[in-house]
């Protein structure tokens, strides 16, 4: 079974960083998008980073040099290196893929999120 996993999400105070994970398991042929977004109460879902085989990296604006998003493909993790936090950053983070697994054709998979609280 493929599975999307979050981790490092926490609380902390405007200014600071935080670095999430994002560890796709399963049988995996091949990754063709993985992606950061995000939820906060009372708002869309929305886009923060994506990274995409053979395309350049894209970010929400408001974001923009202060979120990095890389991967480690050999492990299949996500991560997302989050500087300079402000309260407005609040809300559930999830991870995101679109990929082949060994049994079947590309598809969409999700991870459950991790809460991303920045305090004032």
């Amino acid at each position: 079974q493929i599975r999307l996993v979050e981790s490092g999400g926490g609380l902390v105070q405007a200014g600071g960083s935080l670095n999430l994970s994002c560890a796709a398991s399963g049988s995996i042929i091949s990754i063709d998008t993985m992606a950061w977004h995000r939820q906060a109460p009372g708002k869309q879902r929305e886009l923060v980073a994506a990274t995409t085989t053979g395309r350049p990296i894209t970010y929400l604006n408001s974001v923009k040099g202060r979120f990095t998003i890389s991967k480690d493909t050999g492990k299949n993790t996500l991560y997302l290196q989050m500087n300079d936090l402000k309260p407005e950053d609040t809300a559930v983070y999830l991870c995101y893929a679109l990929l082949r697994p060994s049994d079947g054709p590309i598809r969409n998979y999700w991870g459950q999120g991790t809460q991303v609280t920045v305090s004032s």
